[in-house]
C-alpha cells in the first residue's frame, strides 16, 4: 500500500505538470451536483463546500456545483444514490475511506465504491496519537509499554469500531501485544471530553481538530499517523519512526462518478480538480488544515481503492470484526 501511493503520487505530479488536455465535447449542461454521505456541517459536507468555494472563486467551471446531502448507514444511502444515477454525467460524489469500509461489513451495503466511475483522490487526511497534557506518558513507547505492563486497563476514546482511530487500536496491539480498551462515543466533541476529563487515556484525532488543543497546552502528541511528518508539527514522529512498523491505510478524500459517466466528462472533471489542486487558494486550505494533497487520477485511483479494499478487509477480518462479503 505505501508503495502503491508513492507511485500514484508521482504519476499524477507528473499529469499535473504537464497540464492536462481539455476535455473536448463534453460541459456540463446543468449545475452539476455533489453527492456526500455526511449531513450539513458533517466532515465530507464540510469538505465539499470547501472545493464548491475554491472552484467559484477560482472560476473553474463555467456552471455552478450543488451539494446533495444524502446521510443513512454511513455512505450506504449516498453509494445507492450515486449508484442508481447510472451514466449522469452531472453528478459526482465525494468518497472517504468508510465507503470502501461499510460495504465490507455492512450487509445492506450492496454497491461498492469499485462499481462507481474514480476519478480522481484529492487529499490524505494526517492524524495524531495524543493524550492529556498531563499524561505521564511523553512517548507512544511509553503508552506502549503501560498497557503491555497492565493490559486491559488503559482506555483509547474513539468512535466506529471500522474506523481509522480502531484501525490503529488493532495494529499496534498486533504488532506490540499490547492491550487497551476502546471506548466508543457518538461524536468527536464527547471522545475529547473524555480524554480531557481524564475518563480515558488516549485517543487518536484528525491533526485538523488537534493543533489548537496541543497549541493551547491541552494536549500532547506522541505520534503521528502519516508516512511523514506534517509541516505543523515538524518534532512529532510518525508512528513508523517511534519504532512500530505497521501499515495503516490512509483516510482518503476523492472524486467517483456514478457507473457509466461518459469519457469525456470523466477528463473533464479530472481536468477541473487537476487545475484546482494546484490553485492558491486550495493549497492555502490544505496548509491551514494540517492535510496532504494527493491528487490521484482515474486509473491509479482504481488500482487504489482496489487495494485499500483488500487492506481494509484483511485488518479487520484479523482483529475479529464479522464481515458481511
Amino acid at each position: 500500500m505505501r508503495i502503491l501511493l508513492r507511485t500514484a503520487l508521482v504519476a499524477a505530479c507528473v499529469v499535473a505538470a504537464s497540464g492536462i488536455a481539455a476535455a473536448d465535447g463534453f460541459v456540463p449542461s446543468k449545475p452539476v451536483s455533489i453527492v456526500v454521505h455526511a449531513g450539513p456541517g458533517g466532515a465530507n459536507d464540510v469538505f465539499g463546500r470547501q472545493i464548491i468555494n475554491v472552484i467559484e472563486k477560482e472560476k473553474l467551471s463555467p456552471v455552478r456545483f450543488v451539494m446533495v446531502n444524502k446521510t443513512g448507514g454511513g455512505s450506504v444511502s449516498a453509494m445507492n444514490f450515486v449508484t442508481a444515477a447510472k451514466g449522469d454525467n452531472d453528478m459526482i460524489a465525494l468518497f472517504a475511506s468508510n465507503w470502501t469500509s461499510d460495504h465490507i461489513v455492512q450487509k445492506e451495503a450492496e454497491n461498492s465504491l469499485q462499481g462507481l466511475t474514480p476519478i480522481a483522490n484529492l487529499i490524505v487526511e494526517p492524524a495524531l496519537v495524543v493524550v492529556r497534557a498531563d499524561s505521564p506518558y511523553k512517548t507512544l513507547k511509553d503508552f506502549i509499554d503501560a498497557a503491555k505492563a497492565s493490559p486491559n486497563t488503559l482506555k483509547q476514546s474513539g468512535g466506529s469500531p471500522i474506523g481509522r482511530d480502531a484501525v490503529v487500536r488493532y495494529l499496534l496491539m498486533a504488532n506490540t501485544g499490547a492491550k487497551w480498551h476502546y471506548i466508543s462515543f457518538q461524536g468527536g466533541g464527547e471522545r475529547i471530553s473524555a480524554l480531557l476529563g481524564g475518563h480515558t487515556d488516549m485517543y487518536v484525532l484528525d491533526a485538523t481538530e488537534a493543533g489548537d488543543l496541543i497549541r493551547s497546552g491541552q494536549l500532547r502528541a506522541l505520534a503521528q499517523v502519516s508516512d511523514t511528518r506534517i509541516p505543523g508539527f515538524p518534532d512529532v514522529p510518525t508512528i513508523r519512526e517511534a519504532g512500530y512498523a505497521i501499515d495503516i491505510p490512509v483516510q482518503a478524500r476523492g472524486v467517483v462518478g456514478p457507473p457509466g459517466m461518459s469519457k469525456e466528462a470523466v477528463a473533464f472533471y479530472q481536468d477541473l480538480f487537476a487545475k484546482m489542486v494546484q490553485t492558491p487558494t486550495w493549497k492555502k486550505y490544505i496548509a491551514d488544515n494540517q492535510l496532504e494533497n494527493r491528487y490521484i487520477p482515474g486509473d491509479q485511483l482504481k488500482e487504489f481503492l482496489a487495494g485499500y479494499a483488500e487492506q481494509m478487509k484483511k485488518i479487520l477480518t484479523d482483529a475479529g470484526i464479522q464481515t458481511a462479503r
